[in-house]
């Protein structure tokens, strides 16, 4: 498995956690990504879940006129999860983190999301490597 589609399919079981307040092992089963040896998810989810709250500050603190919770819930899950890997993954250059957050904005969130997200995620990791 690709990290892109490994990416895609921890948005959906991270969504599916938030909205849903379940665990890990079922929201894969949800999202049929249980059965993956790609362990990339699994890692990704876990850090995400365990570092949520300051990664919520983050965007919080990035926001300019706009209040969290007015954030859809898809696009807040597209931002955890890639400022996590900016954060938590020195492996993954940040750019690649905000490209691949950028093209799952355009698959699962509206038309200009992917804009929106690119700005945050792009002062995220401007001001982390500083």
């Amino acid at each position: 498995m690709k990290r892109r589609e490994a990416r895609e399919k921890a948005v959906q079981a991270l969504f599916h956690i938030t909205l849903n307040d379940t665990g890990i092992h079922e929201a894969l089963d949800n999202v049929n990504a249980q059965q993956t040896s790609e362990p990339f998810i699994k890692e990704l989810l876990t850090t995400t879940i365990e570092h949520r709250d300051t990664i919520d500050a983050l965007i919080k603190n990035y926001l300019i006129h706009w209040q969290f919770d007015r954030l859809s819930q898809m696009d807040r899950t597209i931002m955890r999860l890639a400022i996590c890997e900016i954060c938590y993954f020195g492996d993954i250059p940040a750019g690649v983190s905000i490209n691949e957050a950028v093209e799952l904005a355009k698959k699962f969130s509206d038309h200009d999301a992917h804009k929106f997200i690119n700005g945050i995620l792009s002062k995220v990791a401007n001001n982390h490597h500083e």
